[in-house]
Protein backbone atom coordinates (compact mmCIF):
# COMPACT_ATOMS: atom_id res chain seq x y z
CA UNK A 1 0.00 0.00 0.00
CA UNK A 2 2.86 2.04 1.17
CA UNK A 3 5.00 1.29 -2.44
CA UNK A 4 1.52 2.52 -4.30
CA UNK A 5 1.24 5.93 -2.33
CA UNK A 6 5.06 6.29 -2.92
CA UNK A 7 4.67 5.64 -6.87
CA UNK A 8 1.01 7.71 -7.10
CA UNK A 9 3.17 10.82 -5.61
CA UNK A 10 5.91 10.36 -7.85
CA UNK A 11 3.50 10.50 -10.79
CA UNK A 12 1.48 13.64 -9.56
CA UNK A 13 5.17 15.24 -9.13
CA UNK A 14 6.30 14.09 -12.26
CA UNK A 15 3.25 15.30 -13.87
CA UNK A 16 3.15 19.11 -12.26
CA UNK A 17 6.89 19.67 -13.51
CA UNK A 18 6.17 18.70 -16.59
CA UNK A 19 2.94 20.78 -17.00
CA UNK A 20 4.80 23.56 -15.77
CA UNK A 21 7.58 23.44 -18.06
CA UNK A 22 5.00 23.13 -21.10
CA UNK A 23 3.24 26.06 -20.27
CA UNK A 24 6.95 27.69 -19.33
CA UNK A 25 7.81 26.76 -22.97
CA UNK A 26 4.90 28.06 -24.45
CA UNK A 27 4.83 31.64 -22.72
CA UNK A 28 8.45 31.85 -23.83
CA UNK A 29 8.09 30.82 -27.57
CA UNK A 30 5.07 33.03 -27.89
CA UNK A 31 7.45 36.76 -26.31
CA UNK A 32 7.31 38.77 -29.02
CA UNK A 33 4.48 37.24 -31.35
CA UNK A 34 2.22 39.95 -31.78
CA UNK A 35 -0.73 38.52 -30.80
CA UNK A 36 -2.69 40.85 -31.54
CA UNK A 37 -2.36 39.81 -35.08
CA UNK A 38 -3.78 36.44 -35.02
CA UNK A 39 -7.13 37.76 -35.64
CA UNK A 40 -6.18 39.51 -39.19
CA UNK A 41 -3.93 36.19 -40.11
CA UNK A 42 -7.31 33.96 -39.27
CA UNK A 43 -9.44 36.47 -41.34
CA UNK A 44 -6.87 36.07 -43.81
CA UNK A 45 -5.97 32.33 -44.18
CA UNK A 46 -6.85 30.49 -47.43
CA UNK A 47 -9.64 28.12 -45.70
CA UNK A 48 -9.53 25.73 -49.18
CA UNK A 49 -5.95 25.04 -48.02
CA UNK A 50 -7.13 24.66 -44.38
CA UNK A 51 -9.77 22.51 -45.52
CA UNK A 52 -6.90 20.23 -47.25
CA UNK A 53 -5.25 19.93 -43.94
CA UNK A 54 -7.58 19.07 -41.55
CA UNK A 55 -8.86 16.37 -44.30
CA UNK A 56 -5.67 14.98 -44.48
CA UNK A 57 -5.04 15.13 -40.86
CA UNK A 58 -8.08 12.84 -40.16
CA UNK A 59 -7.30 10.37 -43.04
CA UNK A 60 -3.95 9.83 -41.18
CA UNK A 61 -5.47 8.28 -38.43
CA UNK A 62 -8.04 6.34 -41.14
CA UNK A 63 -4.53 5.35 -43.05
CA UNK A 64 -3.33 3.90 -38.77
CA UNK A 65 -6.15 1.77 -38.48
CA UNK A 66 -5.53 -0.34 -41.51
CA UNK A 67 -2.28 -0.58 -40.74
CA UNK A 68 -3.18 -1.95 -37.47
CA UNK A 69 -6.20 -4.06 -39.07
CA UNK A 70 -3.45 -6.20 -41.24
CA UNK A 71 -1.05 -6.21 -38.19
CA UNK A 72 -3.91 -8.22 -36.28
CA UNK A 73 -4.89 -10.11 -39.19
CA UNK A 74 -3.67 -13.48 -38.29
CA UNK A 75 -5.15 -13.20 -34.99
CA UNK A 76 -8.33 -12.12 -35.39
CA UNK A 77 -10.83 -10.46 -38.45
CA UNK A 78 -11.84 -6.99 -37.01
CA UNK A 79 -14.07 -4.61 -38.77
CA UNK A 80 -12.22 -1.49 -40.31
CA UNK A 81 -14.43 0.56 -38.08
CA UNK A 82 -12.75 -1.04 -34.90
CA UNK A 83 -9.53 0.03 -34.78
CA UNK A 84 -10.11 3.38 -36.22
CA UNK A 85 -12.84 4.06 -33.38
CA UNK A 86 -10.04 2.79 -30.96
CA UNK A 87 -7.80 4.77 -32.20
CA UNK A 88 -9.97 8.16 -32.13
CA UNK A 89 -10.31 7.13 -28.40
CA UNK A 90 -7.07 6.84 -27.94
CA UNK A 91 -6.10 10.33 -29.33
CA UNK A 92 -9.01 11.84 -27.48
CA UNK A 93 -7.66 10.30 -24.40
CA UNK A 94 -3.77 11.60 -25.33
CA UNK A 95 -4.88 14.89 -25.91
CA UNK A 96 -6.64 15.41 -22.46
CA UNK A 97 -4.84 12.67 -20.31
CA UNK A 98 -1.25 12.78 -18.70
CA UNK A 99 1.79 10.50 -19.60
CA UNK A 100 -0.65 9.42 -23.18
CA UNK A 101 -3.07 7.14 -21.36
CA UNK A 102 -4.62 7.09 -25.05
CA UNK A 103 -1.84 4.06 -26.27
CA UNK A 104 -2.52 1.44 -23.70
CA UNK A 105 -6.66 2.64 -23.53
CA UNK A 106 -7.23 2.14 -27.60
CA UNK A 107 -5.41 -1.51 -26.72
CA UNK A 108 -8.30 -2.06 -24.44
CA UNK A 109 -10.97 -1.08 -26.37
CA UNK A 110 -9.91 -2.68 -29.46
CA UNK A 111 -9.40 -5.99 -26.86
CA UNK A 112 -12.89 -6.11 -26.03
CA UNK A 113 -13.37 -8.52 -29.39
CA UNK A 114 -13.61 -11.45 -28.02
CA UNK A 115 -10.96 -12.88 -30.15
CA UNK A 116 -8.33 -10.33 -29.18
CA UNK A 117 -6.49 -10.88 -26.10
CA UNK A 118 -5.43 -7.96 -24.61
CA UNK A 119 -1.46 -8.84 -24.40
CA UNK A 120 -1.64 -9.58 -28.10
CA UNK A 121 -3.25 -6.05 -28.74
CA UNK A 122 -0.65 -4.42 -26.71
CA UNK A 123 2.20 -6.40 -28.36
CA UNK A 124 0.78 -5.33 -31.93
CA UNK A 125 1.19 -1.58 -30.28
CA UNK A 126 4.57 -2.13 -29.62
CA UNK A 127 5.35 -3.42 -33.08
CA UNK A 128 3.71 -0.15 -34.63
CA UNK A 129 6.01 1.67 -32.69
CA UNK A 130 8.86 -0.18 -33.51
CA UNK A 131 7.48 0.31 -37.47
CA UNK A 132 7.35 3.90 -36.84
CA UNK A 133 10.78 4.10 -35.38
CA UNK A 134 12.45 2.24 -37.84
CA UNK A 135 10.80 4.92 -40.98
CA UNK A 136 11.34 7.90 -38.25
CA UNK A 137 15.07 6.90 -38.54
CA UNK A 138 15.25 6.59 -42.49
CA UNK A 139 13.42 9.99 -42.42
CA UNK A 140 15.97 11.31 -39.97
CA UNK A 141 18.97 10.06 -41.98
CA UNK A 142 17.38 12.05 -44.71
CA UNK A 143 16.46 15.17 -43.21
CA UNK A 144 20.25 15.32 -41.67
CA UNK A 145 21.56 15.07 -45.27
CA UNK A 146 19.95 17.57 -46.87
CA UNK A 147 19.14 20.24 -44.47
CA UNK A 148 21.75 22.17 -42.31
CA UNK A 149 20.91 22.24 -39.11
CA UNK A 150 22.22 25.24 -36.79
CA UNK A 151 24.53 24.72 -33.50
CA UNK A 152 22.33 25.75 -31.30
CA UNK A 153 19.84 22.86 -32.24
CA UNK A 154 22.63 19.73 -32.25
CA UNK A 155 20.96 18.53 -28.74
CA UNK A 156 17.78 17.47 -31.24
CA UNK A 157 20.19 15.47 -33.74
CA UNK A 158 22.00 14.06 -31.09
CA UNK A 159 18.19 12.30 -29.85
CA UNK A 160 17.82 11.78 -33.55
CA UNK A 161 20.93 9.63 -33.69
CA UNK A 162 20.18 7.93 -30.13
CA UNK A 163 16.45 7.05 -31.62
CA UNK A 164 17.80 5.53 -33.96
CA UNK A 165 20.33 3.71 -32.27
CA UNK A 166 17.02 2.28 -29.64
CA UNK A 167 14.93 1.63 -32.27
CA UNK A 168 17.79 -0.36 -34.55
CA UNK A 169 18.65 -2.88 -30.61
CA UNK A 170 15.26 -2.83 -29.74
CA UNK A 171 13.60 -4.11 -33.11
CA UNK A 172 16.72 -6.44 -33.54
CA UNK A 173 16.20 -7.91 -29.84
CA UNK A 174 11.95 -7.96 -31.39
CA UNK A 175 13.39 -10.39 -34.56
CA UNK A 176 15.32 -12.43 -32.44
CA UNK A 177 12.72 -13.08 -30.13
CA UNK A 178 10.11 -13.85 -32.95
CA UNK A 179 11.60 -16.23 -34.91
CA UNK A 180 14.05 -17.93 -32.03
CA UNK A 181 11.08 -18.17 -29.89
CA UNK A 182 12.00 -21.40 -28.17
CA UNK A 183 15.71 -20.68 -27.97
CA UNK A 184 14.61 -17.52 -26.16
CA UNK A 185 12.14 -19.33 -23.86
CA UNK A 186 14.77 -21.33 -22.63
CA UNK A 187 17.49 -18.46 -22.11
CA UNK A 188 14.50 -17.31 -20.04
CA UNK A 189 13.91 -19.96 -17.94
CA UNK A 190 11.80 -19.32 -14.69
CA UNK A 191 7.77 -17.88 -14.64
CA UNK A 192 8.29 -15.00 -12.06
CA UNK A 193 9.16 -11.55 -12.32
CA UNK A 194 9.80 -9.98 -15.73
CA UNK A 195 10.76 -13.94 -17.04
CA UNK A 196 7.18 -13.88 -16.73
CA UNK A 197 6.25 -10.81 -18.57
CA UNK A 198 9.07 -11.38 -21.48
CA UNK A 199 7.01 -15.14 -21.50
CA UNK A 200 3.89 -13.12 -22.64
CA UNK A 201 5.39 -11.56 -24.82
CA UNK A 202 7.48 -13.71 -26.42
CA UNK A 203 4.48 -15.89 -26.61
CA UNK A 204 2.26 -13.32 -28.55
CA UNK A 205 4.76 -12.25 -31.05
CA UNK A 206 4.66 -15.77 -32.08
CA UNK A 207 1.14 -15.22 -32.97
CA UNK A 208 1.84 -12.08 -34.89
CA UNK A 209 5.05 -12.78 -36.44
CA UNK A 210 5.37 -15.35 -38.78
CA UNK A 211 2.77 -14.15 -41.22
CA UNK A 212 2.98 -12.06 -44.53
CA UNK A 213 0.68 -9.78 -42.82
CA UNK A 214 3.25 -8.45 -40.45
CA UNK A 215 5.36 -7.24 -44.04
CA UNK A 216 2.46 -5.76 -45.41
CA UNK A 217 1.94 -3.39 -42.04
CA UNK A 218 5.40 -2.85 -42.16
CA UNK A 219 5.11 -1.51 -45.59
CA UNK A 220 1.89 0.64 -44.56
CA UNK A 221 3.90 2.00 -41.99
CA UNK A 222 5.98 4.39 -44.35
CA UNK A 223 2.45 6.23 -45.98
CA UNK A 224 1.25 6.54 -42.75
CA UNK A 225 4.26 8.54 -41.40
CA UNK A 226 4.41 10.18 -44.53
CA UNK A 227 0.67 11.83 -44.69
CA UNK A 228 1.37 13.83 -41.79
CA UNK A 229 3.50 16.15 -43.79
CA UNK A 230 0.20 16.88 -45.51
CA UNK A 231 -1.22 19.17 -43.32
CA UNK A 232 1.71 21.26 -41.97
CA UNK A 233 1.82 22.10 -46.13
CA UNK A 234 -1.38 22.44 -46.37
CA UNK A 235 -1.57 24.97 -43.63
CA UNK A 236 1.85 26.64 -44.29
CA UNK A 237 0.19 27.55 -47.83
CA UNK A 238 -3.07 28.75 -46.16
CA UNK A 239 -1.46 30.68 -43.47
CA UNK A 240 0.15 32.21 -46.34
CA UNK A 241 3.68 31.07 -46.49
CA UNK A 242 5.67 30.48 -49.61
CA UNK A 243 6.11 26.36 -48.76
CA UNK A 244 7.92 23.90 -50.21
CA UNK A 245 7.69 20.24 -49.45
CA UNK A 246 10.91 19.74 -47.91
CA UNK A 247 10.13 22.19 -44.91
CA UNK A 248 6.81 20.73 -44.30
CA UNK A 249 8.59 17.21 -43.93
CA UNK A 250 11.57 18.60 -41.88
CA UNK A 251 8.85 19.89 -39.29
CA UNK A 252 7.06 16.29 -39.46
CA UNK A 253 9.98 14.90 -38.98
CA UNK A 254 10.93 17.23 -35.33
CA UNK A 255 7.62 16.93 -34.54
CA UNK A 256 7.34 13.11 -34.48
CA UNK A 257 10.81 12.84 -32.65
CA UNK A 258 9.12 15.21 -30.12
CA UNK A 259 6.76 13.23 -29.01
CA UNK A 260 9.15 10.78 -27.57
CA UNK A 261 9.37 13.58 -24.76
CA UNK A 262 7.21 13.33 -21.76
CA UNK A 263 5.17 16.57 -22.19
CA UNK A 264 1.77 18.04 -21.10
CA UNK A 265 -1.57 16.75 -22.93
CA UNK A 266 -2.24 17.96 -26.12
CA UNK A 267 1.59 18.54 -26.59
CA UNK A 268 0.79 21.88 -25.76
CA UNK A 269 4.29 23.48 -25.25
CA UNK A 270 6.88 21.69 -26.54
CA UNK A 271 4.45 21.46 -30.31
CA UNK A 272 4.83 25.17 -30.15
CA UNK A 273 8.99 25.56 -29.47
CA UNK A 274 10.17 22.98 -31.76
CA UNK A 275 7.97 24.33 -34.70
CA UNK A 276 9.29 27.98 -34.02
CA UNK A 277 13.07 27.01 -33.56
CA UNK A 278 12.54 25.04 -37.16
CA UNK A 279 11.04 27.35 -38.89
CA UNK A 280 13.34 30.84 -37.35
CA UNK A 281 16.87 28.84 -36.44
CA UNK A 282 16.46 26.41 -39.95
CA UNK A 283 14.44 28.34 -42.42
CA UNK A 284 15.21 31.87 -41.56
CA UNK A 285 11.22 33.00 -40.86
CA UNK A 286 10.70 35.76 -38.44
CA UNK A 287 9.85 34.56 -35.32
CA UNK A 288 6.86 36.31 -34.35
CA UNK A 289 5.26 34.74 -37.71
CA UNK A 290 6.19 31.43 -37.04
CA UNK A 291 4.87 31.70 -33.49
CA UNK A 292 1.42 33.04 -34.74
CA UNK A 293 2.01 29.66 -37.10
CA UNK A 294 2.95 27.08 -34.58
CA UNK A 295 -0.61 28.26 -32.69
CA UNK A 296 -3.11 27.46 -36.12
CA UNK A 297 -0.78 24.57 -36.81
CA UNK A 298 -1.45 22.99 -33.45
CA UNK A 299 -5.02 24.06 -33.59
CA UNK A 300 -5.63 22.30 -36.98
CA UNK A 301 -3.90 19.11 -36.23
CA UNK A 302 -5.72 19.05 -32.61
CA UNK A 303 -9.12 20.06 -32.89
CA UNK A 304 -10.26 17.15 -35.67
CA UNK A 305 -8.44 14.47 -32.81
CA UNK A 306 -10.80 16.11 -29.80
CA UNK A 307 -14.20 16.19 -32.34
CA UNK A 308 -13.11 12.81 -33.94
CA UNK A 309 -12.25 11.32 -30.75
CA UNK A 310 -15.19 13.12 -28.50
CA UNK A 311 -17.45 11.12 -31.71
CA UNK A 312 -16.04 7.70 -30.97
CA UNK A 313 -16.23 8.06 -27.32
CA UNK A 314 -20.02 8.52 -27.87
CA UNK A 315 -20.36 5.34 -29.36
CA UNK A 316 -18.09 3.31 -27.19
CA UNK A 317 -19.93 2.04 -24.38
CA UNK A 318 -18.35 4.07 -20.70
CA UNK A 319 -17.41 7.26 -19.60
CA UNK A 320 -13.63 8.23 -20.54
CA UNK A 321 -12.64 7.51 -16.63
CA UNK A 322 -14.33 4.30 -16.67
CA UNK A 323 -12.53 3.24 -19.56
CA UNK A 324 -9.23 4.60 -18.31
CA UNK A 325 -9.44 2.82 -15.23
CA UNK A 326 -10.52 -0.60 -16.85
CA UNK A 327 -8.00 -0.39 -19.06
CA UNK A 328 -5.18 0.29 -16.25
CA UNK A 329 -6.78 -2.93 -14.22
CA UNK A 330 -7.03 -5.40 -17.13
CA UNK A 331 -3.14 -4.13 -18.06
CA UNK A 332 -1.79 -4.86 -15.06
CA UNK A 333 -3.38 -8.25 -14.30
CA UNK A 334 -2.05 -10.11 -17.42
CA UNK A 335 1.26 -11.30 -16.58
CA UNK A 336 -0.54 -12.50 -13.01
CA UNK A 337 -3.75 -14.01 -15.12
CA UNK A 338 -0.84 -15.70 -18.04
CA UNK A 339 -0.21 -19.36 -17.08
Amino acid sequence: MGEKKSRSARSWVLLVVINVVSIASLVWTLRGSHLSELKDDLQEMNWWWIALAVAADVSVYFWHGLRWQTLLRPVARLRYWEPVRAIYVGLFANEVLPFRAGEVLRCYLLARNPQLPLSVSLTSALIERIFDGIWLSVCIILMLRYTVIPHSLRPLVDGAYALGILVLVVALVLGVIMFRRHETRAALAGEKGWRRQLHVLIDDLEIIGHSRYLWASFVQSLPYLLLMTIPIYATMRGFGFDSLWGIAFVLMVVLRLGTVVPQAPGNLGLFQVLVVEVMEKIFNYAHADAARFSLVLWGIVTLPLLIGGAISLAVTEGTLADLHSAAKTETSQITSSRP
